[in-house]
């Protein structure tokens, strides 16, 4: 897709599910800060959008993360990756002895699997540049459980199970990786959370978003842009001595 101008000369970063929500607001923070920065996603369309968000520092790549061929080719074709950020995710909600195997690898490939795959794509060229970010958004359900949520909870914890192991091998060296686990954000994947709630208990669709904003001690859903100016921080040049660390963004409810 549109590519970003040669006249860009900050670090490239890379955000999976970088259309919309949280992704979208990530893609505008780091281009806002000087980074060229590529959103991937699957929707070719929504991707034309973020494109003119950036100030000609965004450029656009439909990619499938959960595609290790098209993952490992298109990092092979963008060089050199000096941000990652694992943003790309996949929810639903049901009790466990209704939670299908293809909802529980859905969940899992994306969330879990679509990670590493490009965790693996960008460390070794960060590794040989003793240089590189990787900042995983995750979610408070990666460090506590929630009820009817076990295909999501369980991806999460192992997004966030990889960055530590990660930031074990890379400890010592110019590479960090660290996560942010937020706690509900206006988003269309809070909106879809929201619907199935309505649908389950019968209540209204204000009675369902006010159920999840008194869920967090904030009393309120998270801006997305809350959740960019943290992946930003510990994607900051600064921030080398963070490292295997998740920054909740819940105002207070989970302290780690």
């Amino acid at each position: 897709m549109t590519a970003a101008p040669a006249a860009c000369t900050g670090r490239l970063a890379v955000v999976t599910g970088g259309s919309r929500g949280i992704g979208r607001a990530v893609v505008e923070r780091l281009a806002g800060d000087g980074d060229r920065v590529v959103a991937l996603g699957r929707d070719a369309g929504a991707l034309r959008d973020v494109v003119g968000c950036g100030g000609g520092r965004v450029s656009a790549e439909v990619c499938d993360v959960t595609d290790e061929a098209a993952v490992d080719a298109l990092f092979a074709r963008l060089g050199p990756v000096d941000v990652l950020v694992p943003n790309a995710g996949a929810s639903a909600a049901a009790p466990l002895d209704r939670t299908t195997v293809e909802e529980w690898e859905r969940q899992i490939a994306v969330n879990a699997t679509g990670v590493f795959l490009c965790v693996r794509a960008a460390l070794a060229g960060m590794r040989a540049r003793d240089s590189g970010r990787i900042v995983v958004v995750a979610s408070t359900a990666a460090l506590a459980g929630q009820p009817y949520t076990a295909a999501y909870t369980a991806s999460k914890h192992a997004a966030v199970g990889l960055v530590r192991a990660v930031a074990s091998e890379v400890a010592g060296t110019g590479v960090t990786a660290n996560a942010v686990c937020p706690a509900f954000v206006e988003s269309e994947m809070t909106d879809r959370s929201v619907a199935r709630i309505v649908s389950a208990t019968g209540r209204t669709d204000e009675q369902a978003r006010q159920a999840l904003e008194r869920s967090s001690p904030l009393g309120r859903l998270l801006a997305p842009s809350e959740v960019a100016h943290a992946v930003a921080f510990l994607a900051d040049r600064r921030s080398g001595a963070v490292n295997g660390q998740t920054l909740v963004l819940d105002g207070g409810g989970l302290q780690r």
